[in-house]
């Protein structure tokens, strides 16, 4: 029954459901196309009508995952507000549970070696999310002199860094660095003592 929406243009989406699989369970180079064909119920000749290659593949369920992400991000940064820290903290989060909730799409984002400058798509999801970090950046640093203001994207690739770092080393599993805190607390944490150095949030009493 599976095979007859097909024909309806879901192929396309069921190669990258079984690519989201194979990468989750297998890392992004630990597959063939044929795998992810036989995980679809399709023959490898199939994958050919609507992906170049497994890198193709992959930059789509990139460029999917980006999508998410980029509306989680933005999601997050809305709920926090008026508050700018609140919201530095939100995405900060978000960043997180994405990697929790869609680990193969995580790992096609920023696993694969897949570049965002591949498709154009790729690069402006990418750029959405990232600048959400950037706004709430500039929504931080607002009250200091121009002359002593850091960069927002300097401060936002900072922020990002430290995100990447957390889950590469701590959530996501890396044997030898399983930490004695929770991610959630030491990205927060982080962050918080990052920003006071910065001067953008005031020293606790």
């Amino acid at each position: 029954m599976a095979k007859r929406g097909y024909h309806h243009g879901n192929l396309r989406q069921a190669l990258v459901d079984a690519a989201l699989k194979l990468i989750e369970a297998k890392g992004p180079t630990g597959f063939t196309l044929s795998e992810a064909a036989k995980t679809a119920g399709v023959t490898p000749a199939a994958v050919y009508r609507h992906f170049e290659g497994r890198e193709d593949l992959i930059a789509e369920a990139a460029r999917q995952g980006y999508e998410v992400f980029a509306d989680l991000m933005e999601y997050a940064f809305a709920k926090g507000q008026p508050s700018a820290l609140a919201s530095f903290e939100a995405t900060g989060r978000a960043y997180l549970a994405f990697s929790r909730k869609y680990p193969g799409h995580y790992i096609a984002m920023f696993e694969s070696g897949i570049s965002v400058n591949r498709k154009p798509e790729l690069a402006i999801l990418s750029a959405r999310a990232f600048g959400v970090l950037e706004r709430a950046a500039v929504e931080l640093s607002a009250h200091i002199p121009p002359g002593k203001r850091p960069p927002a994207q300097m401060v936002s690739a900072h922020i990002w860094a430290m995100c990447h770092g957390v889950v590469e080393l701590f959530l996501r599993g890396s044997p030898g660095t399983k930490s004695p805190f929770p991610p959630e607390e030491l990205l927060e944490t982080g962050i918080g003592v990052y920003l006071r150095g910065l001067g953008l949030v005031p020293a606790d009493d």
